[in-house]
């Protein structure tokens, strides 16, 4: 009952990182409202001047849904992925934070997963994993498919976080916990993730998984290229040093 009751004071701030997601923005909000009925949230978007003008669709899905609900916090250019949340966390009001990608490839049909399990087990961070029975990737060729695993794999093995998928974006973390560990954390792009989750593992938060589906983006063009898993493995070098 004390779960219940705990559960209902909860509020989730979802941080929405944009670039160029015109096509996938409209979509990605109906289905965080639809599979969060019972939830008290808000939707942080933090779009990098996009061009293609995402920025006027979440004006507009703000007249629908409410400013209080939607709230727009633009940034004049590409910052990056970690500033990027720091940036949404200013504004956010609720005392629990969810990160996930605009283009579809994380389904808010899973949101309802991560706030049971974290209900069920107190835990600091929930992260959606790729890697455990349940879970799995949709879209991707197997090259695609083997770089990923293979990067998991290889940090697992140097940097024993704890935790089957370290790459992955679609999480909920405890507000007071993200702030602790994105302080610390000095990685940009693709390796950001993994070096945020490494970085709590290390200082003993408490970490539980559910599995999930990725879907590779409906809408767009996908970002990681040669240069990115470049940047992992410089990434990976680092943490195993720092960590």
């Amino acid at each position: 009952m004390d779960g219940q009751h705990q559960k209902h004071k909860n509020k989730y701030s979802i941080i929405v990182p944009t670039y160029n997601e015109r096509l996938n923005i409209g979509l990605i909000v109906y289905l965080i409202f639809k599979h969060l009925r019972d939830a008290d949230f808000e939707i942080i978007v933090v779009d990098d001047g996009s061009p293609d003008g995402t920025q006027d669709i979440v004006k507009q899905l703000q007249q629908v849904y409410g400013e209080d609900r939607i709230l727009l916090r633009a940034r004049p250019r590409k910052l990056g992925l970690g500033t990027a949340y720091i940036h949404g966390m200013k504004h956010a009001s609720g005392n629990f934070v969810v990160i996930m990608d605009a283009d579809l490839s994380h389904h808010p049909k899973y949101l309802p997963s991560f706030i049971r399990k974290q209900s069920e087990t107190g835990a600091d961070i929930v992260t959606g994993t790729r890697y455990v029975k349940g879970g799995g990737v949709h879209g991707w060729n197997l090259m695609r498919k083997l770089t990923s695993r293979g990067a998991n794999v290889l940090a697992q093995t140097l940097l024993w976080p704890g935790v089957s998928d370290l790459t992955g974006s679609f999480r909920l973390y405890r507000k007071s916990v993200l702030e602790d560990i994105i302080s610390c954390c000095v990685s940009k792009g693709y390796v950001f993730q993994m070096e945020m989750i490494v970085r709590a593992s290390r200082k003993g938060y408490h970490i539980e998984e559910v599995p999930i589906t990725f879907v590779d983006r409906v809408f767009g063009s996908s970002k990681l290229g040669g240069s990115e898993i470049v940047e992992y493995l410089k990434g990976l070098a680092y943490l195993l040093v720092t960590t």
